[in-house]
C-alpha cells in the first residue's frame, strides 16, 4: 500500500493543532534582581549562557521539582498516566495561575476527568523555590532545557543563599 503526501499530512493534522495551541511564551531576559532573571512582564524566566550553562535558580528549580513534584508529573515534567505534562502546563499557564494552583491547589470531577492537585501552599519546599521550579518547567517546555541533569549550571550567589535562608526561615 502506498501512502501518498495527502494522506500523510491528513494524518498529522492533530498534532499540527496541538503544535498551534501553543502560545507564543516570551523567556527573554529584561531585568535581573541579583536572584533571578524575568522577562519582559516581571515574570521570572530561566537565562542559560552562550555556552549552555543554566542560572543557579532554573537549576535549583530542576532539584525542587524533582523533590517536590515529579513523583505525580513524571520525570522532568513529562507527564504521567494521572497528571499532566507541567512543561506543557506552563507554556499555556498564566503565570500567576500557575502560581495559584500550586498554592491553593486544584480538583477537577466530572464525567471526563477525576485529578486532584494538592495544595502546597504551605510547603516551603515548594513555595520558596516555586519561581524556581517555574522557570526550569518552561525551559523544558521551550526544549531549552534537555532530560535528565542539567550539564552545566552556574554557582549558588550569595544573593540567592541569603533569599533562600530568608524564606525557608533560617
Amino acid at each position: 500500500m502506498k501512502i501518498t503526501v495527502p494522506i500523510l499530512a491528513l494524518a498529522l493534522l492533530p498534532f499540527a493543532a496541538l503544535a498551534a495551541d501553543v502560545p507564543a511564551v516570551d523567556v527573554a531576559v529584561a531585568s535581573e534582581d541579583g536572584v533571578r532573571s524575568y522577562n519582559a512582564e516581571e515574570v521570572p524566566t530561566y537565562n542559560i549562557a552562550a555556552d549552555g550553562t543554566l542560572d543557579w535558580p532554573t537549576f535549583s528549580g530542576y532539584r525542587r521539582y524533582h523533590a517536590e513534584c515529579h513523583v505525580c508529573h513524571g520525570p522532568d515534567g513529562e507527564g504521567s498516566s494521572y497528571a499532566p505534562a507541567l512543561k506543557n502546563s506552563v507554556l499555556r499557564m498564566d503565570y500567576y495561575d500557575f502560581v495559584g494552583v500550586v498554592a491553593s491547589g486544584r480538583q477537577k470531577v466530572d464525567a471526563a476527568d477525576n485529578s486532584v492537585m494538592p495544595s502546597f501552599g504551605t510547603n516551603p519546599n515548594v513555595m520558596c523555590y516555586l519561581d524556581d521550579i517555574y522557570t526550569y518547567l518552561r525551559a523544558r517546555g521551550t526544549d531549552a532545557v534537555g532530560r535528565g541533569r542539567p550539564a552545566k549550571r552556574a554557582d549558588k550567589s550569595e544573593a540567592f543563599a541569603e533569599a533562600e535562608a530568608a524564606c525557608m526561615g533560617g
